[in-house]
Parts: structure tokens; sequence; C-alpha cells
């Protein structure tokens, strides 16, 4: 499988996608660039709008196994890694034995992560960067391939828990779900508010192929004048002090490069193009640089900061 029939993979997943997930076809696609980054997605929309649809969908498509794990603000961190349960043998002798939690899956959806405690949140950040969970004195490695996707509200703020730098940092991106249009939103009322019988999807992908498309994405060769364009970008969030207070880490570097290679695979291109580096920099950008007052005074949000470090 190369490049071209890579490209038909990737077709008839958004083709499969659009028979459930009507519309949002960029932030499926942009999903789709962190799962061939090897790394992990936050999407932010309003409530229905398909966030979670989007992501049970997408593991569907996938031979993968798939948790789901509700935040909540009496969740423990030992509701999502697991626990040492006592366990009797018929001979009356009594042991631990460990049970794992839904962070044991390969794609974990963490719905409205920001309802959760820090100390809930922080029990995925081991697991996203060194995918491996330590409870008590042992350390369980993770099945790969291994994602986290997942989802918070902007508005409804009361009793929620922001994500702190260092876990939202952890994200490769952050996807924003916008509206539907006029005709993408009669097209969802005839689908869902009519007596339509329920689609069923193949699964496309399993693991050896992911990880395969995953190398894929990495050999995707990007000329260094593009290398140094994305570097300008980076260095300029630390500079441009008006508007941005503190600005992105080589973290973002990296994550740029990786999210612009696979957006390339995607598109069925060899090589990495400018329109990828400033279509990506928006979701990897997005929330590792924090704004300042004067941005904010002048009602800025960190797209149309973004917008003005591109000109």
């Amino acid at each position: 499988m190369k490049f071209e029939e890579a490209k038909k993979t990737f077709d008839y997943i958004f083709n499969e996608l659009g028979k459930v997930v009507i519309g949002q076809e960029e932030p499926l696609k942009q999903v789709t660039v962190a799962l061939l980054a090897n790394s992990h997605a936050l999407l932010e929309g309003y409530p229905g709008l398909a966030k979670t649809l989007a992501i049970t969908t997408f593991a569907k498509l996938m031979d993968l196994k798939f948790s789901r794990v509700q935040f909540t603000p009496d969740l423990m961190p030992s509701d999502i890694t697991g626990t040492y349960l006592i366990e009797e043998t018929t001979s009356g002798k009594r042991s631990f034995k460990f049970q794992p939690g839904p962070i044991f899956a390969n794609v974990v959806l963490g719905d409205e992560i920001n309802r959760a405690t820090p100390k809930t949140q922080s029990a995925l950040l081991e697991a996203m960067q060194e995918k491996q969970v330590t409870v008590g004195t042992a350390t369980f490695q993770l099945d790969e391939p291994f994602f986290v996707l997942a989802t918070q509200n902007p508005i409804e703020q009361e009793g929620t828990y922001p994500l702190p730098e260092a876990q939202s940092d952890r994200f490769l991106l952050k996807i924003k779900l916008d509206y539907p249009s006029e005709e993408e939103e009669l097209e969802i009322i005839n689908k869902y508010a009519e007596a339509h019988k329920a689609v069923k999807l193949k699964s496309v992908l399993n693991k050896d192929s992911i990880q395969y498309l995953q190398h894929l994405a990495k050999q995707v060769p990007i000329a260094n004048d593009l290398k140094k364009y994305i570097v300008d970008i980076i260095t300029k969030t630390r500079k441009k002090k008006d508007l941005i207070e503190y600005g992105a880490s080589p973290r973002a570097s990296i994550g740029l490069t990786l999210a612009s290679k696979a957006r390339a695979l995607i598109e069925g291109r060899k090589y990495v193009s400018k329109t990828d580096i400033n279509k990506m920099v928006y979701p990897v950008l997005r929330h590792r640089i924090i704004l300042s007052f004067e941005a904010e005074r002048q009602g800025l949000d960190e797209d149309a900061v973004i917008k003005t470090l591109l000109k």
C-alpha cells in the first residue's frame, strides 16, 4: 500500500463516516490526522454538534478495542486506570488481583473531560505520554496503537476544571466543531427525525494497517524551507508579546510537522505543501498559546491571533 492506495482508504473512511455524521468534514479529517500522527485530539463544540457521535462512529471503522469514560466531578483516578480487588481461592487463600480500567483500550473516548477534577484528569497524563499506567507499585504497558479522543463544551463553565497546560499540551490537536450549514441541517432532520434503517459500518482499519499508515505518514517528505516556515511561526508565538503572553514549546513545532505530513497523506499528496501547514496550524496552536490581556481587551480569540501570525 503506497500513497495512492492510502488515499483510497481515506476516501472510503470519510464516505462511511458521512453516512452517520453529516457535515463536519474538516474536524473528521483532523481526527484522522491525530490518528496518523499517533497522538491524541481534543474536540470542542457546543452540545449537540455530534462530537461523541463522530468519535464512536470513527471507532467502529477501526477493528480496535474501544472504551468510553464519562467524566464527572466524582470520578476517581482508579475508575479510569483500574484497581486491585481481593480474590479468594477455593482453598481460602486471599490475593490481590488487578482489574484493568477503561484506559486499557486502543481508542479511549473521554467525554466532557473538563468536568472531572484535576486529580482524575492527571490519571490520563501518564497514559497519554508514556503509553503506560502505574497503579500502586506496578506499571502496566498499554496496547498500541493508543489514542485518547476527548470532548469538552466551551459553555457551562461552572463546576468544570479547565485542563492544565501540561495536560492540554499532550493533545496534538484541539479541534473545533461548528454549527452545520442550513443544507446540512435539513439533511440531519431528514436522517434523524424520520424512520430510517440503521447504518451498518464495516471496519476498515486494524492494528497493522493503522501502524503502517502512521509509518507512511512519517515518510512524507517536507522541504527545508517549509521546516523553517514552521519554526518561524512557532518562534513568533514567543516574540509577539503584545498579543501572546506565553508562546508554544518545541512540542508544537514537532506536532505541526507531523500533522502537516499526515494531512498531505490524507489528501493523496507525496509531499507537504504550505497549505497543509496553514490548515493545521490552528488546531495545533489553539490550546498551546495563552493570550495577553491586550488581545482579550481587543476581543481576539486564539484563532484570530494565529491568523495575524500567518500574515
